[in-house]
């Protein structure tokens, strides 16, 4: 009588332990990687168009940037929305400049499901200014800050390597493309600085004082040795009253104020009656918080902003 063949049970038997290799493999690499979310790209949130810029340039397309707020709204005068803080719940960490200028971003993260949501502030390591103007020099003179860092190549480029720095610390495994990109940008934004500079080297020195219609540009200002003189609105957004702009105009007669910048994205009414009254040159500077948000936007107004005070400055030694 013929001996049944092993050859079926031989191949069953592979088959099985084929697929229990397979199994294992399987575990061991859910195992490995016990959260899907860790996979997947980082959504990073945004408060300001000058951090979409820096956040862009920073993570490539190795992240997700979103901004918390629509363009269009005024961050200063910001109410959020509740579908702006349902938002909040599909982020993974949340970049603010976290010095006054969007407040909104704590009352949208305590209002939505994921409170305990990773922040980045990007100013940790940045050199503060004094706020400057009416509603600064009360009672809290010395102790509000201008949050208007962003407006500085400077000041940029501190917060760009804070921002790459935690990314890298949240996202390890894309580490080396946030600080190479950090590391890019800042240099191009370094050279746009250099440029502007350069551009002054043989101009005569100018000797004037300067004054704003708000204080903002101080951060940017001094990267050109200027000091803001005058602010002109008690605070952002706020017109002076007649009794405040008639002091102004009085206090830029007395100190000689020759250039007064303004801004370009939210005109005031009453510059034209500054301008008549003094005398003074008149230039315009973006805020970098209007319009749609692109990743060239900080580079392309800062540049522009640079020539506006290089301009300014040249004129005035004429």
């Amino acid at each position: 009588m013929p001996m049944p063949s092993l050859l079926p049970q031989y191949l069953f038997s592979r088959s099985r332990h084929a697929l229990m290799a397979l199994a294992c493999g399987a575990l061991a690499l859910i195992i490995s990687f016990p959260s899907l979310a860790q996979a997947k790209a980082l959504r990073i949130g945004v408060t300001l168009h000058p951090y979409y810029s820096y956040v862009v340039n920073i993570v490539g397309d190795k992240a997700e940037v979103v901004p918390l707020i629509p363009a269009g709204f005024n961050p200063h005068a910001y109410e959020p929305r509740a579908e702006d803080i349902k938002r909040i719940g599909e982020l993974d960490v949340v970049v603010v400049n976290g010095i006054g200028h969007d407040d909104f971003a704590d009352r949208m993260i305590a209002a939505s499901d994921k409170p305990q949501l990773p922040v980045i502030e990007a100013n940790a390591q940045v050199p503060l200014l004094a706020a400057t103007g009416t509603a600064a020099r009360g009672g809290d003179a010395g102790k509000v800050v201008n949050p208007h860092t962003f407006l500085s190549v400077t000041a940029s480029i501190a917060q760009i390597n804070t921002i790459a720095r935690e990314l890298a610390r949240l996202d390890p495994d894309n580490a080396d493309a946030y600080r190479n990109n950090a590391r890019a940008y800042g240099q191009k934004l370094r050279k746009l600085r250099a440029d502007a500079l350069g551009r002054l080297a043989q101009a005569p020195g100018a000797d004037f004082r300067v004054a704003t219609i708000h204080g903002a540009y101080d951060y940017l200002l001094r990267e050109f040795g200027l000091e803001v003189t005058a602010v002109v609105e008690p605070a952002h957004g706020i017109e002076p009253s007649p009794a405040q702009l008639k002091a102004t105009i009085d206090q830029l007669r007395s100190l000689d104020v020759k250039v007064i910048f303004s801004e370009m994205d939210f005109p005031s009414t009453y510059v034209e009656t500054i301008q008549r009254e003094t005398g003074v040159r008149l230039y315009a500077l973006t805020h970098i918080s209007y319009g749609d948000y692109t990743s060239g936007k900080f580079e392309q107004e800062t540049a522009r902003n640079l020539d506006t005070v290089v301009r300014a400055i040249q004129e005035a030694a004429q």
